[in-house]
């Protein structure tokens, strides 16, 4: 049972990574590669380095949903106005409560179900695009 209670732990680690990392370099689409590529190798270094090969793979998954799931929050407060450093504060805020969160038992594992499920739902309430008035302008 304590394996359990760990791969879990790492992998809300690993989420709270990549949370942290999308924040930081998620603004473009190249900082976001560079970021789920650091997020991967954090996690499973992490694991590595304090456990064992279950929970460092745990990790890199983690880093990897996190960013993922990250990333399209960052994105789109930025594409609305937001500043790049009050962004990335408030989601390096919200990175370290993932992380919290993560020793709390089986924690790690919801974390790590919702997080993509709620960047699903964000990406899907975004307004399309429309031509609106600009149709009008070509007469």
């Amino acid at each position: 049972m304590a394996d359990v209670y760990w791969i879990g732990v790492f992998l809300g680690l690993g989420l709270g990574i990549g949370v942290l990392l999308a924040g930081l370099l998620g603004a473009s689409r190249a900082g976001l590669l560079v970021a789920v590529a650091s997020a991967a190798v954090a996690g499973f270094v992490l694991g590595i380095v304090l456990s064992d090969e279950p929970q460092a793979a745990a990790g890199a998954i983690g880093g990897i949903f996190g960013c993922v799931a990250a990333a399209e929050l960052v994105r789109g407060a930025l594409r609305r106005g937001g500043a790049r450093l009050g962004t990335a504060l408030l989601v390096g805020v919200a990175a370290l409560a993932v992380a919290a969160l993560a020793f709390i038992p089986l924690v790690g594992y919801l974390e790590a179900l919702a997080l993509p499920v709620l960047a699903a739902r964000m990406r899907r309430r975004q307004p399309e695009r429309y031509a609106g008035l600009r149709s009008l302008a070509r007469d």
